[in-house]
């Protein structure tokens, strides 16, 4: 399968699939972030299984070189998975995932029905 553009909630997203390749570094988010540029979306859905294993661990810096990409080049991500675990055993990360989904640059949600109901919300 591959990466798909659509709308959801008005907004258009670039919804990676699960198998693609692995984001494991700033040059590879800049990569993810052009094929959003070129489909022209406003909101990339990253599955989880697409983040390095490191990414959940704030000490690896992993996640923030990631995000920080998201950021400067003014596109919004939205990381699709369960982080339940993770966030049991950091509150560090706990911490992060909240204020993260406060915001509206950097979502943290389970699935794609949690993502339509953010959106909704404006």
């Amino acid at each position: 399968m591959t990466d798909k553009s659509y709308e959801l909630c008005g907004v258009p997203i670039l919804e990676c699939e699960a198998e693609g390749p692995k984001v494991r570094t700033g040059a590879d988010a800049t990569d993810l972030i052009s094929a959003a540029w070129e489909r022209k979306v406003e909101l990339v859905a990253l599955p989880l299984a697409r983040l390095d294993d490191g990414f959940l661990t704030l000490s690896t810096r992993i996640a923030g070189e990631i995000i920080q990409k998201f950021v400067t080049y003014g596109q919004r991500l939205a990381i699709v998975g369960d982080i339940g675990e993770a966030t049991a055993q950091s509150a560090a990360l706990r911490d992060f995932v909240y204020e993260s989904n406060r915001g509206r640059h950097v979502w943290f949600v389970a699935e794609l029905d949690e993502l339509r109901e953010m959106l909704a919300r404006g």
